[in-house]
């Protein structure tokens, strides 16, 4: 593996230290420099922050920002940040309205969260969190509670982050949120497997002219291991994927994000994307947005992620609201 690295067993608190100085609108928390805070606090307004494993970036760190995140737990690679980090980022984001936590539903984030906001309440900060399952693959419909989060967070980060902005209440960041995720699917295809710098070797198999259908953020197993197909064949597979979870009655109006996972051009990305919005206005449903870029990604997985989120006036105009989040600034 030959990657621009220092000591791979410290790869997360050096990309963290360029990561601040290459932003100056952030910085790591005094109290765990696990924890990038935005230097900018508004008084009496919600607090937001999220968390997670490394290796996704720009998720999680590079959602802190304006309009969106105010603090983010940082963990090691695919690996849940402590309790105590968590905890740190709640205290950064309260200004004295309660904070949102909104984060992947993952076993370890899961427990971790619910300590640090054991551990909040003993300090009065109210803390009411939500739990984004957008991934389709990853369980049944019919227990869709224990579907992980992948790329569609973004939207509930987004959506969340601007109702707190325009002052919104906790109950009413929570319930925004909460909509977003129910209104969310996601789809993930691999390629070619990721390397987690510390191993030196993929952490998992892709053979050659196969990919991985519904395949995890970390590697995990997806729906199905398929022959290779022509990206047209793909995006169609994906699209079908979806709206056979949303089973819509009628046309809707979507917006769409098609993320790279590390390492797929956007060449290729948006030969996916074309197929995908086409195959979208032929089944009678409208696009209010596109969003085609790397947002959460997998190390250096080659692969792609399709999210649709089902729009509602509401989140619509949110998700139009004006926000400057370090890591992805024109959105």
């Amino acid at each position: 593996m030959q990657r621009f690295v220092n000591d791979p067993d410290f790869v997360v608190e050096d990309m963290l230290k360029g990561f601040v100085l290459a932003n100056p609108e952030v910085e790591l928390a005094k109290a765990n420099d696990r924890v990038v805070v935005k230097k900018q606090k508004q008084n009496g307004k919600v607090g937001v922050i999220t968390g997670g494993g490394s290796g996704h970036e720009p998720a999680f760190l590079g959602y802190v920002g304006e309009g969106m995140l105010d603090a983010v737990a940082i963990g090691e690679v695919f690996a849940s940040p402590p309790a105590q980090a968590f905890y740190d980022a709640m205290l950064e984001a309260d200004t004295g309205a309660g904070v949102a936590c909104l984060f992947g539903n993952y076993a370890g984030d899961n427990m971790n969260v619910k300590m640090a906001i054991k551990m909040a309440e003993d300090d009065e900060v109210e803390v009411k969190y939500v739990v984004a399952t957008d991934d389709v693959a990853s369980s049944p419909k019919e227990t869709k509670e224990k579907r992980h989060g992948i790329a569609g967070g973004y939207f509930m980060w987004k959506v969340g982050g601007a109702k707190a902005a325009a002052g919104g209440t906790l109950d009413e960041v929570i319930a925004v949120a909460q909509k977003v995720v129910d209104r969310t699917r996601s789809i993930c295809v691999g390629l070619e497997p990721c390397m987690i710098p510390a191993v030196g070797k993929p952490n998992f198999e892709i053979e050659a002219g196969t990919m991985e259908f519904g395949i995890g953020h970390h590697g995990e197993t997806g729906i199905r291991k398929e022959e290779l197909k022509k990206a047209d064949a793909i995006a169609e597979e994906m699209v079908s994927t979806l709206l056979e979870d949303f089973a819509f009655e009628d046309g809707r109006e979507l917006s769409v994000m098609l993320s790279g996972l590390g390492s797929t051009m956007l060449m290729e990305q948006y030969i996916l994307v074309g197929k995908v919005l086409e195959i979208l206005k032929e089944k009678g449903h409208t696009i209010h947005k596109v969003y085609v870029g790397d947002f959460v990604t997998s190390l250096d997985m080659s692969g792609a992620s399709l999210t649709f989120i089902d729009l509602d006036e509401e989140i619509k105009e949110l998700m139009d609201m004006s926000g400057r989040p370090v890591g992805m600034k024109n959105y």
